[in-house]
């Protein structure tokens, strides 16, 4: 039986082209992807009050496909046009929701701290993504000729600033501060992974405090990614994404959340950040480290397993 084609749609940013392509990956889809342009008069409407029409977006699609993944909103139009104007059944599932009539789509995928309901929703703990164990195991050699073998490796994975987390030198130092502290109690060496989001200032801030005895990663590098996710010992993940928090859950190791003080209130991170200190995945990082494990998240591939009863 040949694979069943995949279109996937999204803005670009690295967190939605995660969750695409790891759904996509564990349907076992050949698929393409499409980063999708909305005309600049329609870019400023939410998609509730935005027709379901072509001259709504700029892409053409040409390449056949059978199955569309949507994230984010820009995408929510494309999708239902794509999926009405098709000659034949196309099956479209949305990640995140759509703010439309959930009607509209054959499954929708949110995480559980969205608290939406229907009968085609499908509830995720944190972010679906691309990542495996067989690809974090494959790339651990990648990262070893530059660590000390004789220390255990505490990594942190660097995001970068929202509207709700602010990366200010102030809060940036007390991250680097508190880290520090538990590296030189434990005898540890830090690997720093940063992120398409973080500041250069940020990772020059790193350099400077930590020195050459430990490894600063400079630039987005994913086989760095992978290869510190399987040395780590220990992971440190800035507050600021559910979606490297929700990677980093695929390894089953002990995860500290890096917290910023916010500059508003984001009531779906606290939810998250609830949820997963309910599940035992993560701890808030203080001035003590400790060892624990708990069940990998593999959320993906449990959704995967979800659809593909009802598509294939």
């Amino acid at each position: 039986m040949s694979k069943l084609k995949g279109l996937l749609l999204t803005e670009g940013m690295h967190g939605m082209i995660s969750q695409v392509e790891g759904l996509a990956k564990a349907l076992e889809l050949d698929f393409f992807h499409e980063k999708i342009e909305l005309n600049s008069f329609w870019k400023y409407f939410p998609p509730k009050f935005t027709p379901v029409k072509k001259f709504v977006f700029k892409n053409i699609i040409e390449k056949d496909f059978d199955v569309i993944i949507s994230c984010g909103r820009k995408s929510v139009i494309p999708s239902i046009f794509f999926k009405k104007s098709s000659k034949k059944k196309i099956f479209n599932i949305h990640i995140q929701n759509p703010k439309v009539s959930l009607k509209n789509f054959d499954f929708v995928l949110v995480p559980e701290h969205d608290n939406l309901q229907g009968k085609n929703v499908i509830s995720t703990k944190g972010a679906l993504h691309y990542l495996t164990m067989q690809e974090i195991d494959e790339n651990r050699s990648y990262l070893e000729g530059k660590i000390n073998k004789k220390k255990d490796i505490i990594i942190l994975i660097l995001g970068g600033p929202t509207k709700y987390y602010k990366y200010t030198k102030e809060n940036i130092q007390k991250i680097y501060k508190n880290l520090n502290e538990n590296i030189n109690k434990n005898n540890l060496q830090l690997v720093v992974i940063p992120s398409i989001r973080t500041p250069v200032d940020t990772i020059k801030l790193a350099k400077e405090y930590f020195g050459s005895d430990h490894l600063i990663i400079d630039n987005v590098d994913k086989k760095a990614y992978l290869s510190a996710l399987s040395l780590a010992k220990f992971i440190v993940v800035t507050c600021d994404s559910i979606s490297m928090i929700s990677e980093a859950s695929l390894t089953g190791k002990p995860i500290y959340v890096a917290q910023i003080s916010t500059s508003k209130n984001d009531y779906r991170f606290k939810k998250f950040i609830d949820l997963f200190k309910e599940l035992n995945i993560i701890k808030e990082l203080n001035h003590n480290l400790e060892n624990w494990s708990y069940q990998r998240l593999d959320e993906t591939n449990r959704v995967a397993q979800e659809i593909k009863k009802k598509i294939l």
